[in-house]
């Protein structure tokens, strides 16, 4: 066994690497900058943790959230490893004691946010610990094209100045190729090693149902998941306290979490999550970034998120075990508006272009008829290879197609017909008012009441015709121009099917949903489930007894590979995922104990595979 793998073994518990994670590290411990594009749940962290373990001096580790430090630190310090943070979260005695051990050269990793490490009385002590790598996680915040845009991020490329030669890891989840780009040119990473891991997330299911008295919707849905931890995100916060009152009015062990509550609230709601206290956090999107909680089971969106990769990182919390995860988005045409409402308040016209931009490509994902799994992978440049995921409401259940060409003619016919006659675009509300015969003072004003094209869409709504507008826009047949404001015009294609009235199919609206097939369960490990409660309410009980949240004893997975294969000897714990070392030491014993115990009154199950 080489010393990548045993020391993945023997520290960490993992018998193997996942994908990419054993080249990243060889290029890191040979000294190269390297960008890593891992999906959430791939396994970032062990790609700076480990090197860190085989190479000489400190690992800085650059991370913009103070519970991400905290949870990462307490999970390597469960593994035996010399790791520590620095945040305003400590004493001013604790702060002292820990830059003590960094100058006596006591730590091997140190996490700190961006902002701190420009300090001027940090250069000398950068200098002087003997830093040899610098890990920047979830590095998409250095774009403003990315989803979480951070300024203070710009300015890490100093510390290239400050630190010449010491090799630089750039780190996220969620990337286009723009926002890679960005990545590479403003932290000045030297001809990088750059690894791009595919996007999907397997043991996810996506669903999207159109929003309908959502409070009831979402208690049938958790009503079903009683014992497991999810997160309901929400686009106010009086919408995440509405919503988190409702399911604790109930008897469900729900919380709020946004940037309203003070922050010992803030914090005392997360650390319960953490702990299992509470199964649901009811949060905007303040929640979340980097918090390695492997078990949340399942996450719902209660509002339309603002742009695909938020909604692809927040999704992607669930499942981060490897075990099923479910994902639901309640969809609403009043959310476009509420969201396209937002946008007009934006002063900054770049941010605006950039802003609807990526509302657009998150409608088109929501009303889409097309496989979720392939969307997604898409809007990442990446190929789903095959016709049917089983794991997304569109693959299980098909939504029915319509022969739409006629009301396709209408729309583009009135299109066709402003441009025409004013010179002009216009924008999708316009549009739907012109085809519904409204009587408005831009109606009359530019004479569009005198269009041939003026009221021939009566039978039917705004909403429809909008819907209508959005998907002849995602069969490109309609395009959006950049400017001041967004205005709908004819792409040649649509030029030529309205010229030729060519057939065009369309999807129809999404219906509120009947009973389901259930979604493949991809990564499911099946156990006898009497033995993994026992474990886990083990299991609570040693976290609750260090204060720690009880996945830093060991993560659901390894559980259910316990219930599985009755490990009642530490011999026999050595092929049981997450697993270290230190961590045999420290709890094999009482598992396998509590393990023996249970089967002098229960007898061993089989498991097919």
């Amino acid at each position: 066994m080489d010393d990548l793998l045993l020391t993945l073994k023997t520290t960490f518990g993992y018998g193997a690497f996942r994908p990419l994670q054993r080249e990243i590290i060889e290029a890191a411990l040979a000294d190269q900058d390297v960008f890593a594009l891992l999906p959430t749940g791939g396994g970032k962290s062990l790609c700076f943790q480990l090197p860190a373990l085989l190479r000489p001096g400190l690992t800085v580790v650059v991370s913009p959230l103070i519970a991400l430090m905290k949870d990462q630190v307490d999970q390597l310090q469960a593994a035996g490893v010399a790791a520590t943070y620095l945040n305003s979260t400590l004493s001013a005695d604790e702060a002292r004691s820990r830059l003590s051990g960094l100058h006596r050269g006591e730590w091997r990793l140190l996490y700190v946010a961006p902002e701190r490490l420009m300090l001027d009385n940090w250069q000398a002590n950068l200098k002087g610990w003997n830093v040899t790598a610098l890990a920047i996680d979830e590095a998409h915040c250095i774009s403003e094209w990315g989803h979480d845009f951070r300024p203070e991020y710009r300015q890490i490329a100093k510390l290239r100045d400050l630190l010449p030669g010491v090799p630089v890891m750039a780190l996220t989840a969620t990337a286009t190729g723009r926002v890679r780009d960005d990545i590479i040119k403003h932290l000045r990473l030297t001809g990088p090693h750059t690894f791009v891991a595919s996007f999907n997330r397997p043991n996810l299911s996506y669903r999207v149902i159109p929003k309908d008295q959502p409070a009831k919707q979402i208690i049938n849905f958790v009503r079903t998941r009683e014992t497991e931890s999810g997160i309901i995100y929400c686009a106010s916060r009086a919408t995440a306290e509405r919503v988190a009152e409702s399911l604790a009015g109930r008897g469900f062990l729900a919380r709020p979490y946004h940037a309203g509550l003070d922050a010992a609230e803030r914090s005392r709601n997360q650390e319960l999550f953490l702990r299992d206290e509470t199964r649901i956090i009811c949060a905007t999107i303040a929640f979340g970034m980097g918090i390695n909680k492997p078990n949340v089971r399942w996450v719902i969106h209660h509002d339309l998120p603002k742009n695909i990769e938020g909604y692809y990182q927040e999704t992607g919390r669930a499942g981060r075990d490897g075990l099923p995860g479910d994902c639901l988005l309640l969809f609403s045409a009043g959310d476009i508006a509420k969201q396209t409402h937002f946008l007009d308040e934006i002063t900054n016209a770049h941010e605006q272009t950039i802003a609807r931009a990526q509302l657009r490509q998150i409608v088109h994902y929501a009303e889409s008829g097309s496989c979720r799994r392939a969307e997604l992978l898409d809007y990442f440049g990446e190929k789903f290879p095959l016709d049917n995921c089983g794991a997304c409401d569109n693959c299980l259940e098909p939504r029915e197609t319509y022969d739409g060409t006629l009301v396709a003619q209408k729309f583009l016919s009135c299109v066709y017909r402003i441009a025409q006659n004013s010179s002009f675009s216009v924008g999708m509300n316009h549009l739907t008012e012109v085809l519904t015969g409204a009587d408005t003072e831009k109606i009359r004003k530019w004479g569009h009441d005198r269009l041939t094209t003026y009221g021939i869409g009566k039978d039917l709504g705004r909403p429809h015709w909008a819907h209508i507008g959005r998907e002849l826009m995602r069969l490109g047949y309609l395009a959006v121009t950049e400017g001041e404001f967004a205005t709908l015009e004819l792409t040649p294609a649509g030029r030529t099917v309205l010229l030729a009235r060519t057939p065009i199919t369309l999807t129809k609206p999404m219906d509120l949903p009947k009973a389901k097939r259930s979604a493949r369960r991809e990564g499911d490990i099946t156990c006898d489930e009497i033995l993994f409660e026992r474990l886990r309410t083990l299991r609570k009980r040693l976290a609750d007894e260090r204060q720690v949240p009880a996945y830093i004893i060991f993560g659901d997975a390894t559980l259910r590979q316990m219930a599985r294969a009755y490990p009642v000897q530490l011999k026999t714990l050595e092929g049981i995922t997450g697993v270290g070392e230190k961590k045999r030491a420290e709890f094999g014993g009482i598992f396998t104990r509590t393990i023996a115990e249970y089967l002098q009154t229960n007898s061993r199950m089989a498991f097919s595979d």
